[in-house]
């Protein structure tokens, strides 16, 4: 099960070329896609609306998308309005099904004089050959630590509450034909796959909020319900990488539930990739381990 995570500036290329049919065409391999920057009706990117363009180019997955900032962009058209929403926010696309997804934004720090935005954290539960798994696609604040932990303190909070909460509708009705029953339960699984730009290195207090602190003569500690850095799962050292080219460290993860460790195979970061500012971090979670994942 190959899983991707792309920043994809909106579609703005290395290059300084607008390109959303490149960004399709090098995570079109992908079972699992989360992106960031995805806008919809921004002058910068000539008003397209970049979920269409995407999933045009990738008519194999399902997909689903969190708008988190969403502002006015309607405009009237003769003696009718035509309704539009400016909006930029997240996506998933997946082969299988998405059986349900949810979005929530996180603290925004409301800066007098700083470029402040609206992030949010997208949720997808996804019926996949492991079973269903929740996918998040999570882009943090770029100003500093001190925006982002209060952002990293809810996602965390999001993910490890949502199997006690239940799934999109949980709990039966007592009258079947109301019709909120016209399916079988949604499932709400353990199984966690975390992927997004996080803005921040593993030297910095926020990577030790997402999977433990280390302690002298014991080194990282990680909790056996949370999450764990995948590209160390497979192989790398934890401050090695780089998936930008001006920060010359990760500022881009794939975090996992501990329940998916002993499937992530391979990690890898595309630094061959021209679409965007950032490079796509490909994920590789094998099908075949006997572990179960909940």
């Amino acid at each position: 099960m190959k899983c991707v995570s792309y920043n994809i500036q909106y579609g703005l290329g290395a290059d300084g070329v607008y390109d959303l049919p490149r960004i399709a065409g090098e995570v079109a391999d992908a079972d699992i896609i989360a992106l960031q920057e995805v806008d919809r009706f921004w002058a910068r990117s000539g008003m397209v609306d970049s979920t269409a363009v995407l999933s045009e180019h990738l008519p194999d997955h399902y997909w689903v998308y969190g708008a988190n900032l969403d502002m006015e962009a309607s405009f009237s058209e003769g003696s009718r309005l035509i309704q539009r929403r400016k909006q930029f926010g997240t996506m998933i696309l997946s082969r299988w099904p998405i059986l349900s997804s949810r979005n929530f934004p996180l603290p925004k720090w409301g800066d007098r004089q700083h470029h402040s935005i609206q992030q949010g954290l997208l949720e997808a539960v996804i019926d996949t050959p492991l079973g269903p798994v929740r996918v998040y696609s999570v882009h943090l604040s770029h100003l500093c630590s001190a925006t982002r932990l209060p952002q990293i303190d809810r996602m965390l909070e999001v993910i490890r509450e949502a199997p006690y909460e239940g799934g999109a509708w949980c709990g039966g009705h007592p009258n079947p034909a109301s019709g909120w029953i016209e399916e079988p339960e949604p499932p709400m699984p353990e199984a966690t796959i975390v992927m997004g730009d996080m803005n921040f290195a593993p030297d910095m207090p926020e990577y030790d909020r997402m999977i433990g602190g280390t302690a002298p003569g014991y080194g990282r500690l990680t909790n056996r319900r949370g999450l764990l850095d995948a590209w160390v799962l497979a192989g790398h050292a934890e401050n090695s990488g780089s998936t930008h080219p001006n920060a010359n460290t990760r500022i881009d993860h794939c975090f996992v539930s501990a329940c998916l460790a002993d499937r992530v195979a391979d990690m890898r970061i595309d630094d061959q990739a021209k679409g965007s500012d950032h490079w796509p971090v490909w994920v590789t979670l094998a099908a075949n381990c006997e572990s179960p994942i909940n």
